[in-house]
This record gives structure tokens, sequence and C-alpha cells, in this order.
């Protein structure tokens, strides 16, 4: 049995997050004793470091967040054989991302080394956002975040040739697959001389980016969010054996 503190200190968390976890149902209710204070058991435990296992990583697009606080909330109700089960499809959907993210880079690898685009066919906005199935809005805003550059006529209308539509392409591949806009940018900057895989641009800040997401390095936090999941998985399964057998 332990006390606040001293859970607080097996799972590496402030004593008031202890509390929060439990008043959020991220952990089953407590007993508390005669005195008041509260008195925690080896699946309170349990339910704590699943419950920082899955959330040490912030995954925040898709459902994502979702699917590990499901997770999350049928262990704190001590449905674990439930738990197990939500984590065996959140690590498939993970996975599932993480291939997406790697072919999405492939898409650009294969992109640099292909020649330049030749063709005088022009589009409107709204006829390339047909021909990608992405919104008008989409493209300003990819315009306006500076992933592309966008010609213009003399009386001020946009004008897309083959050359930005491949562009645009492969920013649909990248979004898609859930790169954020900075890391896109990034990839960008750095497309005449990249020096390194852009799989590893596209995971690697560089030190003028002041605010950084989990987007924004979205391989390695997969694959942290994979671990994590993983390691979740592996003391449910213990569990889950211990009560049984």
């Amino acid at each position: 049995m332990y006390r606040t503190n001293e859970m607080a200190q097996l799972v590496g968390v402030h004593p008031n997050t202890v509390r929060i976890y439990e008043d959020w149902g991220y952990i089953s209710p407590v007993p508390r004793k005669e005195n008041g204070y509260r008195i925690y058991s080896e699946v309170h435990l349990l339910q704590m470091k699943i419950a920082r296992l899955l959330f040490t990583c912030e995954i925040v697009q898709g459902d994502m967040r979702n699917r590990a606080r499901q997770i999350v909330y049928a262990s704190g109700k001590e449905d674990f054989q439930g738990a197990l089960q939500l984590t065996t499809q959140y690590i498939s959907h993970l996975e599932t991302e993480y291939h997406h993210a790697v072919k999405a880079a492939d898409v650009v690898e294969k992109w640099l080394r292909k020649e330049s685009v030749q063709g005088n066919q022009t589009y409107s906005r709204k006829e390339v956002a047909k021909l990608l199935s992405v919104t008008s809005e989409a493209l300003r805003n990819w315009e306006r975040n500076g992933l592309i550059s966008v010609p213009r006529l003399e009386n001020g209308f946009r004008v897309y040739g083959e050359k930005e539509v491949e562009q645009l392409r492969v920013i649909r591949s990248l979004r898609q697959a859930h790169y954020s806009l900075n890391a896109i940018l990034r990839l960008f900057s750095k497309i005449k001389h990249p020096g390194s895989p852009v799989i590893e641009i596209l995971d690697t800040p560089s030190e003028s980016e002041d605010i950084v997401s989990v987007t924004d390095q979205l391989i390695t936090s997969l694959t942290e969010a994979i671990k994590g999941a993983e390691c979740s998985k592996e003391l449910l399964v213990g569990y889950l054996e211990n009560v049984l057998f």
C-alpha cells in the first residue's frame, strides 16, 4: 500500500498529479484511512504507470490522443482486458501512421530525383483544388505559410503551372501523413542543398524554431508513442496473467 507522496515518487510526478488522475478517472477510486489520507494499491500503481506511458508523448493529430485516453479510462475502470484490446489496436494504428510518414518522405526523395516537370498547362486555384482533392482554403493556407510561391498574371490572378502542381502534390502527401507546416517549410528551405536525408530534415527542428510541436518531429514522436504503448501492453499482459493464474 502506498501514500500519495510515495505514488508520486514511483511514477515521477507531482503529488497533485496523482490526485488529479483520480478526479479524471485515470485511476480507480482510492480508499481513505480514518484520518482522511488516501491509500493506494498495486492496481493504482499499474494504472498510473499506464497513464504516464501513454501520455508522455503528446501525439495530437488525428484521433491518436483520444485513442490513448480511451485506454487510460478503461484502465481507470479496472477493465484491464478491454484496455489491453484497445492498446493492441492503438499500436497497430501508430505503426500505420509511422509507415505513412516514412512513405511520404520517400515521395519527396523521389520528387527530388525527378527531372523538372515540363509543360505549359496552367490551372486556376479552383482547378488545382479539384485536381488534388483538397480545398481552396488549404491551398491558401499553404501559400500564406510560405510552403509555395504562386506566380500571378498581370491582372493579379494566381496561375498554377505543372511545377507548382507537382510541389503541391508533395505538400499534400506530407500533410496527409500529419507532418506539420513547420516541418515542411524546414524541408523546402533546405531542398536545394539538403545535405541530409529528407526524413531526417523533416524530423529535426532547427535552432531558429522557437516553438516545437510533436508533429515538427513526427517520426520521433510516433516512435516514442509506439514504445510507450508497447510498454503499457506488457504491463497489462503481466497483470492479467498474474490475476488469471
